[in-house]
């Protein structure tokens, strides 16, 4: 451990940021417990609410920052925030060690930096898009659960650093590293692992890491050569996307898309309930759900965006596509956004579009210039777009584009923003900031 003792800093910050966000009136969300936030959509408001304005419109090295903190090593993952803290996990760039790490919210010191998993013999990554530790944390009181794919998962106690328990034991060949972060559903932690060699779904006991249950991907692979083995190495069977729970009318379902197929599972049982078939593979984007419809980003290749009734059972791509939006504007990796009646996309080439989610009709598509891998985010009346590069692009919601301001940091981001409260926390390929109004 690092820094001020870890267990009797615990208090003091959560009753702080418990008095702050009484004090601004707390319409933004005060946490960001998973990928994509509290509803796992990258929406930062509380239903309903009204209040304080959320993070800045403008910033820059020398304009509201809070603070700024190194991050060892590497790693793309979203830092998860709960009662004063923040949450991340890294790994050496040789992808031999991987590490979380907590940090004060207030101060932005850290509190612990310790190692969780060890490997001698990395499987190469070959591209810098990924990292060894770009699964996101989930976090929840009392626990967070860390996830580095078949290098290891993880639950620790959040008052006191030490490790509940641990896995190693889920195999996958990642190839070009891991990117599917965990998903908390009742009792239930939920992992993906979509490899070059097996496709699955498991989910353990939150308490105590044992297996409940594992399915299997049921898809019909084409890939295969005359042999009956994949070709190229099984890569265009892989997924990177988080699945995503909804309420089907009052049922559960998870939606975890994956190479050539999306699918629906209940989460209780890991039960097949429904999927589509497609002509993509490797899919990033994690999904959205709103007014009966999911929005499923197919992937490489042959990008679609599909918008999916979730009322099917069995094979529904001929009888529940309510519509479709084939080629370039659909990113790869940033996650839609769902604002109202409207869906914004930033594709990777920096293409922004907006579309009706009834129809799927385009309200406007403008380019913001950069390259995008993070997932923008929604609160007040924005989106808060993030570049490589290291600008975030500010834009006004509504069926008009328009851009407030343009932001700029040292280095890029790679990691999706996290908000709470007012303050919006920027994860770069160096530095994590709390960006927040003086």
């Amino acid at each position: 451990m690092t820094g001020r003792p870890f267990i009797n800093i615990v208090g003091y910050v959560a009753l702080a940021m418990l008095l702050t966000n009484l004090a601004a009136g707390a319409a933004a969300v005060s946490s960001w417990p998973e990928f994509r936030g509290p509803s796992a959509n990258g929406v930062a408001e509380a239903p309903g609410a009204a209040g304080p304005s959320g993070p800045p419109l403008t910033w820059s090295e020398t304009e509201n920052v809070r603070w700024k903190t190194p991050i060892p090593h590497k790693g793309w993952s979203t830092p998860v925030i709960l009662d004063g803290q923040i949450w991340l996990t890294t790994a050496t760039p040789a992808g031999t060690d991987f590490f979380a790490i907590c940090l004060d919210a207030e101060s932005g010191e850290i509190l612990f930096n310790e190692p969780l998993f060890h490997t001698a013999n990395p499987e190469p990554l070959f591209s810098q898009v990924n990292s060894y530790a770009s699964p996101s944390p989930v976090i929840e009181p009392g626990r967070v659960y860390v996830h580095f794919g078949s290098y290891g998962t993880a639950c620790l106690d959040t008052a006191t650093g030490k490790v509940v328990w641990k896995r190693d034991d889920l195999p996958c060949r990642h190839y070009v590293g891991p990117g599917t972060s965990p998903v908390l559903f009742e009792n239930l932690l939920i992992l993906t692992f979509d490899g070059v060699d097996v496709q699955y779904l498991a989910a353990l006991d939150k308490s105590s890491g044992r297996t409940v249950w594992k399915t299997d991907r049921g898809t019909v692979w084409h890939d295969l050569d005359e042999n009956g083995l994949p070709k190229e190495n099984g890569t265009l069977r892989k997924s990177f996307s988080t699945p995503l729970v909804i309420d089907a009318d009052g049922s559960p379902q998870l939606i975890a898309p994956g190479a050539t197929a999306a699918f629906a599972y209940d989460p209780r049982n890991g039960r097949e309930i429904w999927k589509t078939h497609n002509d993509a593979h490797t899919p990033v984007a994690r999904s959205v759900f709103a007014n009966g419809i999911a929005f499923i980003a197919t992937g490489y290749t042959k990008p679609s965006l599909w918008a999916v009734r979730v009322d099917g059972h069995g094979d529904v791509t001929d009888t529940h596509i309510v519509w479709k939006l084939d080629g370039g504007l659909v990113p790869s990796e940033p996650s839609p956004l769902v604002v109202g009646n409207l869906l914004y996309m930033v594709n990777n080439d920096g293409a922004v579009t907006c579309l009706e989610t009834a129809t799927g009709k385009i309200c406007w598509t403008e380019r913001i210039g950069g390259n995008y891998e993070a997932s923008p985010v929604y609160v007040n009346g924005r989106i808060y777009a993030c570049s490589v590069q290291g600008k975030t692009t500010v834009l006004k919601v509504g069926p008009e584009f328009e851009v407030l301001a343009t932001n700029r940091l040292d280095t890029g981001l790679m990691a999706s923003p996290a908000i709470a409260g007012n303050a919006i926390f920027l994860r770069t390929k160096t530095h994590l900031y709390r960006i927040e109004a003086k």
